[in-house]
């Protein structure tokens, strides 16, 4: 393996497997590209450099041994939302965050399935916005342009897995945190069913909006990651029957009828679709039908499903919020929000859980007549680094509605959707489309990705490499030295 960092994950773990590399070479590697590029890149809040190390050591004599689990010796990442072992779990957020004690459960399925984990990547406060940027930690920037942001709020992980700092990472999703990312750093993005990843220690995430996800360069890669962290703990709220994703990368979808759908929920924010992001998934349309699949306009029926986002979305900013060491860190957009979840978290949101049953007939009325939904995945192109910065909540919350409006309905609904590469905009942005479905259809979107990417071979395309510079300083903490990894950057959340 004389390029690791464009080797895709099921590729690592046969180099593994054939005894080609050592989990030592592979870790080191990747750390090495992570110190590299942190400077400019910033994906990471934390690095397990000596842990990490340590682990892959022992993963080496494993593998002597005949161990052949599926991610033995291979380094991932995970979003910072995510409890690792002696590492804080402090979400964007500034503060001094005790270390966790135990694993959660999604990062102890991946350990048990041999997986090295390098780091915690970079997320916004508490998950909140479509951009990775905040005071905790300075701006992490998009590889295909460091102008821009590679979203949120799982850009950190997106940026990693888009520069080949690891092959492919966990983050989590409650309003497209997984998909909007994998849309602007050219990713496969993959949002499970709901409770298909366990996000215990919580029995559910934000009232039941997030779920834990997968970015990665291929499709076979996002599902091969997606199974070995699926599983439930007793405490889950929500425990959908089990699916192996990793076959259905493999398997013809056979021909599909497919909708193709433009208009996005109502919001009290118009949301004007840019041309280019337009043309990207009409393209996509175009190549489904060439495919062989049925390609028809068709609109699912929304409602006024915007009402029951809000009431849990913020009800969790306040939840979170209390588990910050000191709320005066955060940002006033943040304590906004969490101020308002306060408000909602009574009547308000129990009446929005009510009505999930009514809507999910409403919306999946569609799939009566076809099997898969396609959208663009964003309205715009990624913005540029800062563009809400100094913005009031109010004026940020709409620019992210104008901007992201086509993802967020699917997880009021808690059904699967996969967010693949559309193309480049004339100026090199990368953009998305969603692929969505009813619950459970995960294999079948998986299989329909990965038909997708067999005609048109994403994986082929890379950002110009980045390493590190000296006019962007930030360093991650690291398990070898007690800093928090605070910086003074743009004064913003996610």
């Amino acid at each position: 393996m004389a390029d690791s960092a464009r080797t895709s994950l099921t590729a690592q773990s046969a180099a593994l497997h054939g005894g080609h590399i050592s989990s030592r070479a592979l870790v080191e590697e990747a750390l090495a590209r992570i110190e590299a590029t942190q400077p400019t890149l910033n994906a990471f809040r934390r690095v397990r450099t000596a842990a990490a190390l340590a682990e892959a050591d022992a993963a080496d004599r494993q593998l002597a041994a005949g161990d052949r689990r599926p991610l033995l010796g291979v380094p991932i990442a995970v979003k910072d939302d995510t409890d690792v072992a002696g590492e804080p779990t402090a979400f964007g957020c500034a503060g001094d965050f005790p270390a966790k004690t135990t694993d959660a459960e999604a990062v102890r399925r991946l350990r048990a399935a041999g997986a090295i984990i390098v780091g915690k990547t970079n997320s916004p406060e508490l998950g909140q916005w479509p951009f990775t940027e905040g005071t905790a930690f300075g701006a992490t920037r998009n590889p295909w342009n460091q102008e821009h942001t590679p979203g949120g709020s799982s850009g950190g992980s997106a940026a990693a897995v888009a520069a080949g700092l690891v092959a492919a990472a966990l983050g989590s999703d409650g309003a497209g945190s997984v998909r909007i990312p994998a849309a602007w750093t050219h990713l496969i993005g993959i949002k499970p069913q709901r409770g298909r990843i366990s996000t215990w220690p919580d029995p559910e995430s934000f009232n039941g909006l997030t779920v834990f996800g997968t970015l990665a360069r291929t499709v076979a890669d996002a599902a091969l990651l997606l199974d070995a962290a699926a599983g439930n703990h007793p405490g889950d709220r929500h425990r959908p029957p089990h699916a192996a994703m990793a076959p259905a990368a493999g398997r013809d979808p056979g021909r599909l009828r497919i909708a193709l759908s433009l208009r996005s929920a109502f919001a009290a924010t118009r949301t004007p679709l840019d041309p280019e992001a337009r043309s990207a998934t009409l393209r996509l349309a175009g190549t489904l039908t060439a495919l062989g699949h049925d390609v028809i306009e068709a609109e699912p029926h929304f409602g006024l499903i915007g009402l029951t986002q809000v009431p849990r979305a913020t009800a969790g900013v306040h939840a979170w919020s209390r588990r910050t060491p000191d709320r005066a860190l955060l940002d006033p957009r943040t304590r906004s929000n969490a101020r308002l979840g306060q408000v909602l978290a009574g009547p308000a949101l129990r009446a929005a859980r009510s009505t999930e049953g009514l809507l999910r007939r409403r919306v999946g009325a569609i799939f009566h007549r076809v099997d898969v939904i396609l959208t663009p995945t964003t309205a715009t192109p990624p913005p540029r680094i800062g563009a809400s910065a100094g913005l009031s909540n109010g004026r940020t919350n709409r620019a992210m509605i104008a901007s992201c409006p086509y993802a967020w309905p699917w997880n009021v609904l808690g059904w699967p959707g996969i967010s693949v590469p559309a193309g480049f905009t004339t100026g090199g942005l990368p953009m998305g489309a969603q692929l969505l479905g009813p619950a459970d259809s995960e294999p079948l979107l998986i299989s329909l990705a990965a038909q997708l990417e067999d005609d048109q071979r994403w994986y082929e395309q890379w950002p110009a490499p980045h390493g590190a510079s000296s006019n962007s300083p930030h360093r991650p903490s690291t398990d070898d030295t007690a800093a928090d990894g605070l910086t003074n950057g743009p004064t913003m959340g996610r």
